[in-house]
């Protein structure tokens, strides 16, 4: 499905295209996440991302989206496509990116509370994180492949 704009059709219906954002300081040491203010998930710590948008790939919405919640932009790190999700009866996939800063960044962003944490956190805490166990999930698969993710 990698660079599919929006949505597709699948026969009977149209599928709405997500993105999320694994985004992490110069060091690789801490990892930055949103406190969710509203539904769903509200008041869980998420991964930044959004909806593909009309006319965009997947990669120019992460840009786009990044830029939207965080103020990072595309000078201050480089995305990397990680993995998809689909889910079929939902009629959405969500393509996940992650990426390393080249510099300290101060971010900032109005939707959601950022906040940086330390990247061996239990990111599978249910409790505390969003998406039943898929922010612990794309964390471990990011760290499998760190070095290659970020040359």
């Amino acid at each position: 499905m990698k660079g599919l704009h929006y949505f597709w059709w699948d026969g009977e219906n149209s599928v709405q295209g997500y993105n999320v954002l694994l985004i992490y300081n110069k060091e690789k040491d801490k990892i930055l996440m949103c406190k969710r203010r509203k539904a769903p998930f509200k008041g869980l710590y998420n991964l930044n991302g959004g909806k593909i948008e009309l006319g965009e790939n997947g990669l120019q919405a992460a840009y786009r989206e990044m830029y939207e919640e965080t103020g990072i932009t595309s000078a201050d790190i480089t995305l990397t496509h990680l993995m998809d999700f689909t889910y079929y009866c939902s009629n959405c996939y969500v393509e996940v990116y992650a990426g390393r800063l080249k510099h300290d960044v101060a971010v900032s962003g109005d939707e959601n509370e950022l906040i940086w944490m330390a990247s061996d956190h239990d990111f599978f805490d249910v409790k505390l994180f969003a998406g039943d166990g898929n922010v612990g999930h794309i964390v471990l698969e990011a760290a499998h492949h760190i070095e290659k993710l970020f040359l």
